[in-house]
């Protein structure tokens, strides 16, 4: 059988081009997690653009750690980090092998499996609010870091995988400033959202946690 045009499995090519391309060009696909209690789908509608060492606010800024080798990989994979000893995000990992960039997947609509999302997400006073934010989002879709590095270009067996969707017309992708970051890294216009979907979680400027802290990531929607 052949898939509808929206159901066609994204392929690598996708990823490997730079950041700023792949980012807004992300918005509209569709994430689809599977996993042991059955498949959830999320239509992507906030992302935000981490171009490695050429980015201050970029975990990979500094070089290769343990912690970030996976954006150093190939296009096409997963990575995923823990912060402040509470939550998970999901990045997906875009250019060439060693340029350590990728895109950090903020929000969207989970349009199958809701109620996997709803029992993930208890808190969620509405819908729109399962997966407003990077930590809502990978707690609704139970991501956490035994999907670092996974391949989400290797099929339908895969636990993580990107669909065509419907992509966000270019004329309804707002940029701004990304959530959270602080230092050179600030200004950067690299937040990329659906204009006007209910989902997109609101900005917040970089706050720092306490006095002397270094500029980076410091806030994310729990």
């Amino acid at each position: 059988m052949i898939a509808a045009p929206d159901r066609m499995p994204i392929a690598r090519h996708f990823f490997d081009r730079p950041v700023l391309e792949v980012a807004p060009d992300l918005l509209g696909r569709t994430l689809v997690r599977t996993g042991p209690d059955g498949p959830i789908e999320l239509r992507i509608t906030e992302v935000e653009a981490y171009a490695g060492q050429a980015d201050p606010g970029s975990h990979a800024y500094r070089g290769r750690t343990e912690r970030n080798a996976a954006m150093f990989g190939p296009p096409g994979h997963a990575y995923v980090y823990f912060i402040y000893g509470m939550w998970f995000s999901l990045n997906l990992v875009c250019g060439p092998e060693g340029t350590a960039s990728g895109v950090l997947l903020r929000a969207g609509e989970v349009i199958k499996g809701a109620d996997l999302a709803r029992a993930r997400r208890p808190k969620a006073r509405k819908d729109r609010e399962l997966a407003q934010g990077p930590a809502r989002l990978a707690t609704a879709l139970d991501v956490d870091r035994g999907l670092n590095g996974v391949d989400i270009c290797a099929g339908p067996d895969a636990p993580l995988g990107v669909l065509s969707g419907h992509p966000v017309h270019p004329d309804r992708v707002r940029s701004g400033p990304r959530t959270g970051v602080g230092g050179e890294g600030a200004t950067h216009p690299w937040r990329f959202w659906a204009d006007g979907d209910p989902t997109v979680s609101p900005y917040r400027a970089h706050v720092p946690r306490h006095r002397g802290a270094k500029a980076g990531r410091t806030v994310l929607d729990s």
